[in-house]
């Protein structure tokens, strides 16, 4: 890759990854705008990994007792720690079950007309359960109920153009957890998802006897700080205002790809809906 596509390739994924707007969405049309090949597997898990590390920086407090209770969770010691260990890794369960599932199966959802429709239809469910959502429980009111029910969200975003964030958020939103709160566990929740598929993908780049290439360790570093600056605008946001503003915008990503797809508009590049 060249300098510019790194570039490119990191403030996308990096901004849109945690951002409930839909990273695959915006991916999709990078080649489209650019005419550049896809980046490959490895390019793609790296700068996921380069994200993770900037979930265990920015909450890095949250993840050391995450690290504790699971220490505490091995020894059958129950405390706050290890119970949110316990969700967290609970909650991960129906989504490793559901990628196994779709894996198998051989079905190609990563369509532009599937990101469209999705982007769409999971902003206005952001909405509605954003406005009459409940407002009163913090990460440390969690039990197994809804931390499974976020779980099974996370799956649903197995589905390209839901959002994994958007997603999970809107589930514990309607659950009654707070915004900021709705955004932490989140965040929290996606780590075991993309340490595994970023150790999974090692394993298979070391067992074939080949390298990870340079210019995706680079993708992962710029992709690292991209992604601490959206998580940090993300909270900021939260902690202010409703979550109208990624609603709206994905209503207009949807709408573009649309537009694309169907040649609404003279002038705009098109997209195939297989």
């Amino acid at each position: 890759m060249t300098i510019e596509q790194i570039i490119v390739l990191a403030i996308v994924q990096g901004i849109t990854e945690f951002l409930p707007i839909s990273s695959s969405g915006h991916l999709a049309l990078v080649p489209v705008f650019t005419g550049w090949q896809d980046q490959g597997q490895v390019t793609d898990v790296m700068v996921h990994v380069g994200s993770l590390f900037a979930v265990i920086v920015y909450f890095w407090k949250d993840v050391w007792k995450l690290v504790l209770g699971g220490i505490d969770l091995l020894r059958l010691r129950m405390n706050d720690n290890s119970r949110m260990a316990m969700y967290i890794l609970l909650g991960t369960i129906p989504a490793v079950a559901a990628g196994l599932l779709l894996k198998s199966s051989g079905v190609n959802l990563r369509t532009p007309h599937v990101i469209a429709s999705t982007a769409i239809i999971f902003g206005v469910l952001m909405y509605v359960m954003d406005t009459f959502g409940a407002r009163v429980k913090m990460m440390e009111d969690m039990t197994l109920k809804p931390a499974l029910v976020i779980g099974l969200a996370q799956a649903i975003a197995l589905i390209p153009g839901t959002s994994r964030s958007g997603i999970t958020m809107t589930a514990a939103r309607y659950l009654g957890f707070e915004r900021p709160e709705a955004a932490r566990f989140s965040f929290l929740l996606g780590i075991p998802a993309i340490a595994g598929a970023g150790a999974l993908v090692t394993a298979e780049v070391i067992s074939a006897g080949d390298t990870i290439p340079m210019d995706a360790i680079y993708a992962a570093m710029l992709t690292f700080v991209a992604a601490l600056f959206a998580i940090a605008a993300l909270m900021a946001i939260v902690k202010r205002t409703s979550f109208l503003i990624f609603v709206i915008y994905r209503i207009a990503l949807g709408l573009l790809l649309f537009a694309m797809i169907y040649g609404w508009v003279p002038g705009l590049p098109t997209l195939s809906a297989g």
